[in-house]
C-alpha cells in the first residue's frame, strides 16, 4: 500500500481523536470544571499523537512537510464538519463549502508538481 494512503488513513483516525479532544468536552463535559475537561482531553489526545506522529513520519517519505500540513488541514475540516453537525448539533453553513474550496486551492498549489507531473 502506498505510504501516502497509509498517511491519509492514519491522519484521518488521528483527526477523529483530535476533534474529540479539542471539542468533545463542549458537549460531554460542559457541566464539569475546565480542569476535568482538560485532563480527559489530554487522555484522548494521547491516541491522536500515537497515530499522528507515525503518520507524518511515513508521509514524509513521499511528501514535504508543507504538503503534509495542507493534507492535515483538509482532513481536519473533513472530520470537523460532520462532528460539529452531529455531535455539537451545529447547523450546516455555506462557510464550510467556501473554506473547503480554499483548502482545495491550497492542495493544488502544494501538490501541483505531483498533479501536473
Amino acid at each position: 500500500m502506498s505510504p501516502l494512503f497509509i498517511t491519509v488513513g492514519m491522519l484521518t483516525l488521528s483527526n477523529v481523536f483530535m476533534t474529540f479532544a479539542w471539542y468533545g468536552h463542549l458537549r460531554y463535559f460542559s457541566g464539569r470544571t475546565w480542569l476535568i475537561a482538560a485532563l480527559v482531553s489530554w487522555g484522548i489526545a494521547l491516541f491522536e499523537y500515537l497515530l499522528q506522529v507515525p503518520a507524518n513520519r511515513i508521509g514524509y517519505q513521499v511528501a514535504s512537510a508543507g504538503q503534509l500540513k495542507i493534507l492535515q488541514e483538509v482532513i481536519s475540516l473533513t472530520v470537523f464538519i460532520p462532528f460539529s453537525m452531529i455531535i455539537l448539533k451545529d447547523p450546516f453553513r455555506t462557510d464550510f463549502i467556501w473554506a473547503g474550496l480554499c483548502l482545495l486551492g491550497a492542495v493544488f498549489f502544494m501538490f501541483k508538481d505531483k498533479i501536473l507531473g
